[in-house]
């Protein structure tokens, strides 16, 4: 009886006792505001479907049209979609086209769903190379311009100032002569292009002294003698939009401290 008093006597005393707090515990998550999910509202089926993707070019319109006016099924055209992607005009209007031409509507659908997305800009590699030894261009300004539906896009670099610049450059040897071996500097500049009409495009590329050009009617009749016009087709949507500007200047025959603007090339890349 005794050893049983004080048994109880012993826990109630250890139960009135103090209880020690745990040692707070330091983890790597904020303290602040909580939200909290449950998951189980979640449905595997909203997660994208996975295609497996062919290493064949994108199918264009034309294809498109082509295929389904030769008979193959709209399950069939769907799947090359699926597996191909489409380099199509999903705009409303291009969609009409396809069902004018015939296309079956579940083909429009995984046009609409699985169509390249549509092109807003072009990159554009500008390459300058300056052959002989000189300090500046006869011409201080380069000028590239692009026709854009109604506006004129003009893009201008200062080459006396580039060339200041420590620009990362690569320097080559021109053996083209046998007696004069001949130093080029070649400058080149990245950028995007934004463009928002689609179709044909001209590009102007002129060497002048003025710094202030807005337009190509601005260029004196020398400078226009001497400008370069190109045209390119801007698609819809293509799996690439590179286009590269080279510019050559070479060391002039009587200022030979200065390189004179010899010309131009362009060209785009798509698919």
């Amino acid at each position: 009886m005794i050893a049983q008093l004080l048994a109880a006597a012993v826990a109630l005393t250890a139960a009135q006792a103090p209880r020690a707090a745990p040692p707070a515990v330091s983890l790597p998550f904020p303290t602040g505001d909580v939200q909290t999910y449950n998951i189980i509202q979640w449905d595997p089926n909203q997660l994208p479907r996975i295609y497996e993707r062919s290493d064949q070019l994108p199918l264009t319109d034309e294809e498109l049209t082509k295929l389904s006016q030769a008979g193959f099924e709209p399950a069939q055209l769907v799947k090359m979609i699926e597996e191909r992607r489409c380099a199509c005009d999903a705009s409303a209007d291009g969609l009409i086209r396809l069902k004018k031409a015939g296309v079956d509507k579940t083909v429009l659908a995984a046009v609409s769903r699985q169509a390249l997305a549509p092109n807003r800009q072009l990159d554009l590699l500008v390459t300058l190379d300056f052959t002989g030894e000189s300090r500046t261009a006869r011409e201080a300004f380069l000028y590239f311009f692009v026709d854009d539906g109604d506006i004129t896009r003009v893009f201008s670099a200062n080459l006396p100032e580039l060339l200041q610049r420590r620009n990362t450059h690569e320097t080559m040897v021109d053996r083209s002569d046998i007696v004069i071996a001949r130093t080029v500097r070649r400058i080149q500049l990245a950028g995007r292009v934004p463009l928002k009409t689609y179709g044909a495009h001209r590009v102007m590329v002129a060497a002048s002294a003025s710094p202030t050009l807005t337009h190509p009617s601005q260029l004196s009749a020398q400078e226009r003698a001497k400008a370069q016009s190109y045209t390119f087709d801007y698609p819809r949507s293509s799996l690439q939009s590179l286009c590269r500007l080279t510019a050559g200047y070479r060391r002039d025959a009587v200022l030979a401290y200065k390189w004179n603007f010899e010309g131009s090339r362009f060209e785009c890349e798509w698919n």
